[in-house]
């Protein structure tokens, strides 16, 4: 799971030209859930971005407070887009859960914020809608945030990632043609063969 956290001075979402959730002060939450993710990541993001401390204490000192210490709001958005794996310059997102797991997953996430802080302080989007979401970064102050990697189960590879893995695979074991040939028994009658004190021509590598 990751999540781009940014301190802002107000955050908005608009869908269709509508206002649809708004905060002052406080934390805009990017969220991008993949599909190893699990209760277990869930609870270590939860527990992150409220103790994330990016606000100033009563004296002005830098980095002392959390958003639940300054009682601040905080507005997530869901965001596939950042489990994007680069193909070349095309973005692959075969990583990000599917949509109707990650529906239930994201309602969750926010389900267990509410429930560790205050309900009507942490606002959303709409899951799965085309948003304009409006961040007024206050700093700026951006935060990326991952959860430990999981365990992969085998089961749950992807068929591009075992295509992958077969190609790579098959690179260990099938010799290239340079090797074959440096390999390949010389014939005494044969005039490239390299006598030793001139220096083997097959060790020589092209810059």
């Amino acid at each position: 799971m990751k999540a781009i956290v940014q301190r802002v001075a107000q955050a908005s979402v608009t869908v269709g030209g509508e206002q649809i959730s708004s905060i002052g002060r406080g934390l805009c939450v990017l969220l991008g859930i993949s599909l190893e993710d699990t209760q277990r990541e869930l609870e270590h993001m939860v527990r992150k971005i409220l103790n994330l401390r990016v606000f100033e204490d009563e004296s002005g000192k830098h980095w002392s407070k959390s958003v639940m210490d300054k009682q601040y709001e905080v507005l997530c958005v869901s965001q596939f887009t950042l489990q994007c794996i680069l193909k070349g310059n095309k973005p692959d997102y075969h990583m990000a859960m599917p949509t109707e797991q990650a529906e239930s997953f994201y309602n969750n996430f926010l389900e267990q914020l509410r429930k560790a802080y205050k309900p009507e302080l942490i606002k959303d989007g709409k899951f799965g809608a085309y948003m304009q979401v409006h961040i007024q970064n206050d700093g700026p102050v951006t935060i990326e945030l991952e959860s430990p990697a999981a365990t992969v189960d085998p089961k749950q590879l992807t068929k591009l990632e075992k295509q992958q893995q077969r190609k790579e695979k098959t690179r260990t074991k099938v010799p290239s043609e340079s090797s074959r040939e440096r390999n390949a028994p010389r014939s005494k009658d044969d005039p490239s063969a390299s006598s030793g004190a001139e220096g083997d021509v097959s060790s020589e590598r092209e810059p």
